[in-house]
């Protein structure tokens, strides 16, 4: 629940997954005058003399951005908010040249989207030269596009990692052709996927309005679009013709074409990567186009994934939130990791394993870069040929009877959640009486002594205690005695202060788990002397 700080009284009946707010001693009058931010609540109010502002101490929040309530603070000093005259024609100025230059770029891009082809069995005609030269560069061009088939075959098979206890994996690619979803092979290499109705296909990108471009990279262009009959925009991912890897290619075989072709091939195997890593905290792929409608002849490497949109993750926006959403996004983390090192296709590790191959959809983390993921096994004779490598510390696994490195790619995915995501995230202002099982999974996992399983059920046992409210059972009963109960009320004027970190930047709104919280966290603020809980819930209910 929220609650919000000020100096009223507190409701005897508070609901535990209410919101409160907290602020200073100030007048109290009637819900029918002064409704608090049109949010009925109670009010909680414990007498208290008010500091000269110069001697308030800033306080820090050690105690829990709660779960199922929000506290709000405030105190009686007014905010004084200005506005610089003159800004507001500039400023409008520059969002509509900024607009129109957006504009411009995103019909380019959307114009040579549409032009969707199907596969190609030959290469464009090369300009003239030397006959020997280029025959040997096609040739060449040739060679690299069947090892990237050859990658993405191992993929097709829907039993790779689960009947490969003796070493089958081992096996040449043509004794398992039997087994290989070709079916899947045939529908990302031309055409459509139309193996379930609900999926999208060429068709869908009929009449589509380009919102803005989400990002680009060496390969990938990702686009913000709009579709006809669909209530929520979608992301598109393309080949990027002004990428790195485009301009190398094109510069290595002249081939425009051919590198095309290429380079789509990162787009084709996640494409395969997302059909069989299915999960709740991976991007959702809602369909692909390969060529035009009806598979008519287009030009090869048109290729264009249709994902669900979301947010990208922003870790200095993360930094700056309560502690319960950043527990969220370690939380999502781990039950990733714990599915991948049992996916389908066997133990999957992220070798690009960054913050910006994730995004956030409806608050939840979602893994939406997958063209560096990979379920191959390091190969060894001895441990020493088990070593995992990072800036600051190397780890060294054992060698299996199987000769592959025992848990390598879970491990992997382990460390690099704890120096890109635990080590920022998870300890700063930890509830206190989380702290020490906080510290237990960064000490485990900062030295790879617990393996995915251990690291879930621990992420799951703090869950269950802060949704429950069982580490606030050493809080005193009585510390709720010096508030008194005011239904109905609201608070009159600017009695409101600012924390941090705080669910609202205009006053001090945290979570909470029940009215003996919020009375534990005002107690703790100087500014604070009343709480008002809310009817607002958080995710963990």
């Amino acid at each position: 629940m929220t609650a919000a700080v000020n100096s009223a009284t507190l409701s005897d009946n508070a609901r535990p997954s209410s919101p409160a707010k907290l602020s200073g001693g100030c007048k109290v009058t009637s819900r029918q005058d002064t409704p608090l931010e049109g949010v009925p609540g109670e009010v909680e109010t414990r007498s208290r003399s008010f500091l000269p502002a110069e001697s308030q101490e800033p306080f820090h929040l050690r105690g829990r951005l709660p779960p199922p309530a929000a506290v709000r603070l405030g105190s009686c000093s007014r905010a004084i908010r200005g506005k610089m005259p003159g800004m507001g024609n500039s400023l409008r100025a520059a969002a509509l040249l900024a607009f129109v230059v957006l504009s411009v770029l995103v019909t380019l891009l959307i114009s040579s989207v549409q032009q969707f082809g199907a596969r190609i069995s030959h290469f464009s005609t090369a300009p003239s030269g030397d006959d020997e030269e280029l025959a040997s560069l096609r040739e060449a061009l040739i060679h690299q596009l069947n090892e990237r088939r050859k990658e993405i075959i191992p993929l097709l098979s829907p039993g790779v990692g689960d009947d490969d206890e003796n070493g089958l994996l081992g096996e040449s690619f043509s004794q398992r052709d039997s087994t290989l979803d070709y079916s899947l092979w045939n529908e990302i290499t031309v055409g459509s996927r139309k193996a379930h109705l609900d999926e999208m296909g060429c068709d869908s990108l009929a009449d589509m309005q380009a919102v803005e471009i989400l990002g680009s990279g060496y390969t990938k262009l990702v686009v913000k679009v709009n579709l006809a009959g669909e209530s929520e925009p979608v992301a598109l991912k393309l080949v990027n013709e002004q990428g790195i890897d485009m301009g190398k290619c094109v510069e290595d075989f002249k081939d425009p074409r051919g590198c095309r072709e290429l380079v789509s091939f990162k787009l084709r195997k996640e494409m395969v990567l997302l059909q069989r890593l299915q999960h709740p905290n991976v991007i959702k792929l809602k369909g692909h186009c390969a060529g035009g409608p009806g598979g008519k002849e287009g030009e090869a490497g048109r290729v264009t994934v249709i994902l669900e949109q979301g947010n990208p993750l922003q870790m200095i926006q993360l930094l700056q939130s309560p502690w319960e959403d950043r527990f969220r996004v370690c939380l999502d983390l781990v039950r990733l990791l714990h599915f991948l090192s049992r996916s389908p296709l066997g133990s999957v590790a992220l070798l690009d394993f960054q913050p910006r191959q994730f995004v956030t959809v409806s608050g939840s983390l979602k893994l939406t870069d997958l063209d560096d993921a990979s379920a191959e096994e390091t190969t060894c004779h001895t441990d020493a040929d088990c070593t995992l490598q990072f800036p600051h510390r190397n780890f060294t696994l054992p060698c299996s009877a199987r000769g592959v490195c025992e848990g390598l790619n879970e491990k992997r995915n382990i460390y690099n959640a704890y120096r890109y995501f635990f080590t920022y995230l998870l300890p700063h202002q930890a509830p206190p009486g989380l702290t020490h099982l906080v510290d237990r999974i960064m000490n485990a996992t900062g030295e790879l002594k617990a393996d995915i399983n251990q690291t879930l059920e621990a992420f799951e046992h703090i869950l269950l205690l802060y949704k429950s409210g069982l580490h606030l059972e050493n809080l005193p009963p009585s510390i709720i005695r010096d508030y008194t109960v005011m239904r109905g009320m609201g608070t009159s004027g600017n009695v409101e202060y600012r924390c941090w970190p705080s669910y609202s930047q205009q006053g001090c709104v945290l979570s909470v788990h029940s009215a003996r919280e919020a009375a534990y966290i005002c107690n703790s603020h100087s500014q604070c002397n009343s709480f008002t809980l809310t009817g607002q819930k958080t995710w963990t209910g």
